[in-house]
């Protein structure tokens, strides 16, 4: 297959291990390959949801995922690339899924778009106070966010796959008052505020590129998550109070909707 060859190096967030990452063209499934070891990106190969995606399988495993699964979706790519990384996670960038866009580009022309998969009755699934829901109808993403913090608040985002490239510069975000307990658990030892919208009581401590950048996020981490599904979602996806194991509970619902042998992907190993 023809097509050019990316590199990216940043930090992880939770790690604060520089990662070095090339992207390639190849025959198969978008895959993430460590050493010698590959793992899929599929929904089957979810291991844990906590604060990013991780995928584990074949003697590989890697985490951070989401947001260049969203750039790589955004440029039309659903199979016909490898990722090699050197370290366990994905660099953090700057917290949105726009750094990976260029990358993505110099790959080339996408592959063919498959099928969708078309769901033909509505899927809902709950998951820690959240609520995920896919009905038959055109592609169309709504999610709704609503945080107790003066600067943040309720939020709504709703487009169509038109609109998805508007929500690559949304950054990741959390709050100052957490920070001692990540890392007390390991987690955002990479975080700054080059890679993350930070809010301390009042406001955010860097201006935001839109008023709604933390609900766009919540949207751009979605598509990055749905992604895993390997071709588009024809259906009207609405989520409240998203996460990652929520969105990862309705791909498996999904998929075990239209065959009842995968309901197992429903489970996420921890």
């Amino acid at each position: 297959m023809a097509g050019g060859v990316a590199e990216v190096t940043g930090v992880g967030l939770h790690s604060g291990q520089t990662c070095r990452v090339v992207l390639h063209r190849a025959e198969g499934p978008l895959r993430f390959r460590r050493g010698r070891a590959e793992v899929t990106a599929t929904v089957a190969n979810v291991a844990a949801t906590d604060r990013a995606v991780t995928l584990a399988g074949g003697g590989a495993r890697v985490s951070l995922v989401e947001h260049l699964l969203a750039a790589l979706r955004l440029g039309g790519f659903f199979a016909g690339v490898v990722v090699e990384a050197s370290a366990e996670e994905l660099p953090i960038l700057d917290g949105s899924a726009a750094p990976w866009l260029e990358p993505v580009a110099a790959l080339g022309p996408p592959p063919p778009v498959p099928p969708p998969l078309t769901p033909t009755a509505p899927v809902e699934v709950g998951r820690g106070g959240g609520v995920a829901r896919a009905e038959p109808g055109p592609e169309r993403l709504e999610v709704a966010i609503d945080f107790p913090h003066p600067a943040i608040g309720a939020q709504r985002w709703s487009g169509g796959p038109e609109d998805y490239p508007s929500l690559a510069p949304a950054r990741t975000f959390g709050f100052l008052r957490d920070a001692e307990a990540l890392r007390a658990r390991g987690l955002a030892l990479g975080a700054s505020l080059e890679h993350a919208i930070v809010y301390d009581d009042d406001g955010p401590l860097r201006p935001l590129r839109s008023p709604d950048e933390p609900v766009r996020h919540k949207a751009l981490d979605a598509i990055g998550d749905l992604a895993l599904l390997g071709r588009p979602l024809r259906a009207h996806v609405t989520i409240s109070r998203g996460s990652h194991a929520l969105h990862h509970a309705l791909m498996a619902a999904l998929l075990s909707s239209e065959d009842p042998s995968r309901a197992g992907d429903r489970e996420v190993r921890s």
